[in-house]
């Protein structure tokens, strides 16, 4: 960069965006993302966010550097806490190595806290970016390619639901409903609305064929479904040339989930079932008579940041009582998490406060994400050398209901 530009760069003025000013971050997520969100300035990254929920960096009146916080709300073993979406982060090449998305990400998470966003998560484009922020890895994404013929569960029990598809004119309220039943204790899923729902599992795919839904139900009502596209010719194989994607599938029962799949391996002419998206903890591995046949892969999910450490301790939910002194070393970009913070947890609402003396456990931002969302536990951070003292107190306290996840992009 030339020394004319660094000294104009102390001119650069961090704010939101106006509302005349949206088509220029539109035009910057074109060019940033090279037309993953369209490559007109009038695309998803300018019409999708409001003016409010954006960070930017103009010079003479050009937006240079961006960040939108889209607020959501997040299960957080069993309670719901206001997330930041992080999305949108980005600067054009001749303005970058100058501090930008420093300066941007740390005033953002000023404003995260005045907005009452205690956590923060985001889809790392590049995780080396966002570690350097103290962003922890919260979930995988577990990817499946099985033959229909190779679902074969090995003690024989495919479930006694009943599953059959269902009218997309009346899916969406009861799928919503059995989704609303399985996130209710789990960590990291997001409050979905109908948008997220569109831009996600219902998404509108025109190569991978019709989307279809099918209800697993019992006496006791719907417990579960499956939402999926099937298309001939993506599979070599001469008697199976169908391939089936399989979006999403949720069972709020062990049941359910095993007829979810007797109904998935019903489709003979089916030669790949495709899952992009199950979570950590998803029983297939155990019940396939050859789990290997599942040719299973884990990708990165989404990364988390706690942006305000006593709300968010006092904000999420417990499995269990326990009281924890937690010291967080220290935070350049957010000093208010610095300190030693005495936890109170409890199932029935948690007790926050800040204290002074030493913790029962010290680690960084970084690292209290990793345990906050049950990613990771005590122990193993604590062998691994990113946390001191008692890490069998803290993963008593920490222990989550269920494996997070977070299948929808954002």
């Amino acid at each position: 960069m030339s020394a004319t530009l660094t000294a104009r760069m102390k001119a650069v003025e961090v704010r939101p965006a106006s509302p005349e000013e949206m088509l220029q971050l539109g035009a910057l997520g074109a060019y940033v993302y090279a037309g993953s969100f369209g490559d007109e300035d009038d695309n998803v990254i300018s019409q999708s966010n409001l003016p409010e929920w954006t960070t930017c960096a103009f010079l003479d009146g050009k937006l240079i550097s961006s960040l939108t916080a889209i607020p959501f709300t997040m299960r957080a073993n069993g309670a719901a806490v206001k997330l930041a979406g992080v999305s949108t982060v980005g600067t054009l090449p001749e303005y970058r190595r100058q501090g930008l998305s420093r300066r941007i990400i740390t005033e953002s998470m000023a404003r995260m806290r005045a907005d009452g966003q205690a956590v923060a998560a985001l889809w790392a484009s590049q995780a080396g970016i966002y570690q350097r922020y103290q962003y922890a890895a919260a979930s995988v994404q577990r990817n499946y390619a099985i033959d229909v013929a190779d679902i074969v569960f090995h003690d024989g029990d495919y479930g006694s639901a009943d599953v059959a598809r269902i009218n997309l004119g009346e899916a969406f309220d009861r799928v919503k409903q059995v989704y609303i039943r399985f996130i209710a204790d789990r960590m990291c899923y997001l409050h979905r609305s109908k948008a997220l729902w569109q831009m996600n599992a219902l998404e509108e795919t025109p190569a991978d064929g019709p989307i279809h839904i099918a209800m697993a139900t019992t006496a006791a009502g719907d417990e579960g479904y499956i939402i999926y596209t099937v298309r001939s010719g993506r599979n070599d194989h001469r008697a199976r040339s169908q391939e089936m994607k399989v979006r999403e599938l949720v069972a709020t029962t062990p049941d359910a989930y095993r007829s979810l799949w007797r109904f998935i391996a019903g489709h003979d002419l089916v030669g790949r079932v495709v899952f992009n998206h199950q979570p950590m903890d998803d029983p297939a591995f155990e019940l396939i008579q050859e789990p290997r046949m599942l040719h299973a892969e884990d990708a990165e999910g989404i990364w988390l940041r706690i942006v305000d450490v006593e709300q968010a301790l006092a904000e999420r939910g417990y499995s269990d009582t326990g009281k924890l002194r937690i010291t967080v070393s220290t935070d350049r970009l957010a000093d208010w998490n610095a300190g030693t913070f005495e936890l109170e947890a409890d199932p029935n609402g948690a007790v926050v406060r800040r204290v002074d003396g030493p913790g029962d456990i010290t680690l960084t931002p970084k690292s209290l994400a990793s345990l906050y969302s049950g990613f990771r536990s005590a122990r193993e951070l604590h062998s691994w050398g990113l946390l001191e003292g008692d890490a069998a107190a803290a993963d008593r306290v920490f222990a989550t209901h269920h494996g997070p996840h977070s299948p929808d992009h954002f």
